[in-house]
């Protein structure tokens, strides 16, 4: 039997713990049952008190075979609608997950439940991804974490993230596939109506620059740089409106930002892409022209690197 629980910390998003809960339910009703009888799958949800031990509180799925001492092979923690949980709260829940960590079990965080797996120490020099308003927050809490919200699920074998509040149903999804198999996951994605995984989070993402780095030298830069949405501002005069040094100010900004001025540049210009694209009815070469760029062709190229999407398939898809 595979167990997995998911847990239920302060302040998680119930609606989501419920809905993973249900989507392998329905993947179970979809397996073959001499299949499910070689490799069931069991799910429960699990709530850590303070002093670190965790205690069954619903069993779903699997009515009649209790998780008794039963190892879990996946604690999922959920998103939540609130502020990420704080180190205090998180303690005792990340002690928990840590030595269930230790004992074999896989961790899954979903948008910002990646902060208490964060706060377990198992996040050192690996890559993550939560939801792509939360980058920063969680650069300076974990300093010692890549952090790439341009994928909507990151992998790692033992540790697993998804992005936004609604990637459960990508990890649900991904996980159906690992333990009941590909053809179960299809059909189950089928009957919710949900696409498989494969989506990438930098779709539905916009750019939120980093303005809190404590640069005032870059910060002036880059109200410069917002202020002409990008457009045609040379390199000569971004170091003159920071008061730096060419080389330093390229150190610096970058250091900054994460970024090269260049790609912030695009950066900023492809946001106004995507919000014309999105609400306006101007063609395509119009928009393009009208964020600075003259060659449509180069545009659709830097799109498509920045977005992930060709700028048609992105109206397509967006447009309110």
């Amino acid at each position: 039997m595979v167990w997995i629980g998911i847990v239920l910390y302060p302040g998680v998003q119930m609606s989501a713990a419920l809905g993973i809960a249900d989507l392998f339910n329905v993947a179970i009703r979809l397996t073959d049952p001499h299949l499910f009888a070689l490799n069931g799958l069991g799910v429960c949800h699990v709530r850590a008190h303070e002093d670190g031990a965790a205690v069954e509180v619903i069993e779903t799925a699997v009515q009649d075979e209790p998780i008794g001492d039963h190892k879990f092979s996946v604690l999922i923690l959920p998103p939540s609608l609130d502020a990420p949980i704080n180190a205090k709260e998180a303690a005792p829940v990340a002690r928990w997950l840590a030595d269930r960590h230790a004992e074999g079990s896989v961790l899954a965080s979903v948008c910002s439940g990646a902060f208490l797996l964060g706060e377990t120490g198992l996040l050192t020099g690996r890559t993550v991804t939560t939801h792509w308003m939360y980058a920063d927050h969680f650069r300076s809490r974990f300093s010692d974490t890549a952090v790439d919200t341009d994928r909507l699920i990151i992998d790692g074998g033992d540790i697993i993230s998804a992005g936004g509040l609604m990637a459960w149903t990508d990890l649900g999804l991904k996980l159906v596939a690992r333990f009941l198999g590909p053809a179960v996951m299809a059909q189950t994605a089928r009957v919710m109506l949900l696409d498989p995984p494969g989506r990438e989070q930098r779709n539905y993402s916009g750019f939120v620059p980093r303005l809190t780095h404590g640069d005032s030298s870059i910060l002036k830069a880059q109200h410069f740089l917002q202020a002409n949405e990008g457009r045609a501002v040379r390199l000569d005069a971004l170091v003159e409106v920071a008061g730096l040094e060419e080389r330093t100010f390229l150190r610096r900004f970058q250091k900054a930002t994460g970024l090269t001025a260049t790609d912030y540049a695009q950066r900023l210009r492809i946001a106004k892409a995507q919000e014309l694209l999105q609400f306006s009815q101007d063609s395509v070469e119009k928009i393009s022209w009208a964020v600075g760029y003259a060659d449509p062709g180069a545009f659709r190229k830097i799109f498509i690197r920045i977005v992930g999407l060709s700028p048609t398939v992105y109206r397509r898809k967006f447009h309110a």
